[in-house]
Parts: C-alpha cells; structure tokens; sequence
C-alpha cells in the first residue's frame, strides 16, 4: 500500500479523534454551563428554595468571603491529610499484597477477614479510632487508612494472582527464584494495576478524610460542612462540597498524570 495512502488515513484518523475530543468536552462544559443557568433561575423565580439548595449566585459570595477567611488554611489541611492517607494506604497496600502473594498459607488464612474488614463500614469504627488514637489529624489519617488499605490489598493482591501464567511457567523453567519472579516478571506484568490502585486510593483516601473530619476537626473542608450545618449555613455547606469536588478531581488528574508518566518510563 502506499505510504503516502497510510499517512493520509492516520491524519484523517486524527483529525477524527480530536474533533471527537474536542465535541466530548463542549458537551460537558455545555452541560454544567445550563446545569448551573437552569439553578439559578430556579432559584431566583422560587422553584427551589435557595435557602435549602443555595444558589450559583450565592455560592460565588460565600466563596469569595471564604477565600478572606483561611479558605486555603482548610484547603491545606484536606490535601495534608489525605496526600499522607494515600501515600501511607498505597505503601501498606502494596506491601501487604506481596506479603500474601509470597505465602499462600497466609493468604487462605487472611481471605475471610480482609472480606470482612471491606465489608464493615468504617464509620463504626470512629469511637474507636478517636479512642485509640486521639481526637487530632492522626485519628484522622488512621480512618482514611482504614477505608482505602483493604482495598488496595485486594486490587493489588488480584492482580498479582491472576498474572499470566504462561510467564510464571517460563520462570519456573529457568529455575527463577521466588524474588526474581516477583521482580521480574510480576509486578512488571502489574503497573497497570498499581496505577488503577492509586486512582481508586486517591478518592477513597479523600472519602476518608472527610469522614474523619465530620468526627473529630478543628479544620478542613469537612469541619466547614459539618459546621456550616450546624448553623444552618447551607450556603457554606454547597460551597464546600463543590470545592471539595474540584480538589478531588485535581488529585485524581494528577494520579492520572503520575500513572502516564510511569508507563512512559
């Protein structure tokens, strides 16, 4: 075939593809765009009681007083807390997943209680982890480790259990020793399942985060919802939840960038 033939098909093939993209992203902004109009219309000709579902137009003053009254203070501490879950959740994960994938004895024992442990609500842990650990950041970061660990256990464990075994048949044909089919051949055949990890960790560690600041905080973005319901400032309730929105698509874009990065090198 023409070289010239296939490289005009892989421009219109491209050309495709971005207009594809670009289409995809006008719908999306399109769409928040009427979302946050059909709202604030709502709100203001009285369909919705912007008492109780605030308005974009109130939103945007609360967050502007906010940004005067150590918005970025709580900011801070939401990302501290949950970079340090995350990190903390995805090292142990790791660790404990080889850990069990090294002895099978220990993996059949742990099977029903790492189920359990996925399947208990976490939140009834809290008395608990405040009790042990202490009413401050670290009871906090202990129940972000306690949503995201088990899971990232059982993601990584999955996937080095389930590696090709074709390559571990070759391994053992060559008399590989149990590190080096480790090193060599499983977790390589497994950076797509680390990074998909890291992408489920990043957001449950923020789930965790903010649930042990509705228990026990001082500040955070989940101290401000748990606050501003106290008092009936709902306003300040919707602004921190859409702000709590944007960190947590910001964490997992860069999760994201960091999964890319890995895979080029």
């Amino acid at each position: 075939m023409d070289k010239k033939a296939i490289s005009k098909d892989r421009k219109i093939y491209l050309r495709k593809q971005k207009i594809n993209k670009i289409a995809v992203l006008f719908v999306q902004i399109a769409i928040i765009v009427g979302f946050i109009a059909i709202w604030e219309i709502f709100a203001n000709i009285g369909i919705i009681d912007s008492f109780i579902a605030s308005s974009p137009s109130r939103i945007v003053k609360t967050f502007m007083n906010l940004t005067k009254n150590d918005l970025l203070i709580h900011i801070g501490v939401t990302c501290f807390e949950t970079i340090i879950g995350f990190l903390t959740g995805a090292i142990l994960g790791v660790i404990i997943a080889i850990i069990l994938w090294w002895s099978k004895f220990l993996s059949k024992v742990s099977d029903p209680f790492l189920v359990i442990l996925n399947s208990l609500p976490k939140i009834a842990l809290g008395p608990v982890i405040i009790i042990w650990v202490g009413a401050g950041m670290g009871a906090i970061i202990v129940m972000a480790l306690a949503i995201s660990l088990i899971v990232t256990v059982l993601e990584i464990l999955n996937g080095f259990l389930n590696t090709d075994p074709e390559l571990l048949k070759m391994a053992r044909t060559f008399n590989a020793t149990k590190l080096q089919t480790l090193t060599k051949i499983v977790i390589p055949a497994n950076i797509s399942t680390f990074i998909n990890s890291l992408k489920v960790n990043i957001g449950l560690s923020l789930v965790g985060v903010i649930t042990g600041e509705f228990l026990v905080s001082k500040a955070g973005l989940g101290y401000l919802i748990v606050y501003g319901g106290q008092v009936f400032q709902l306003d300040l309730v919707m602004t921190s939840v859409i702000i709590l929105a944007l960190v947590a698509w910001i964490m997992y874009e860069g999760v994201v960038l960091l999964g890319k990065t890995i895979q080029k090198g």
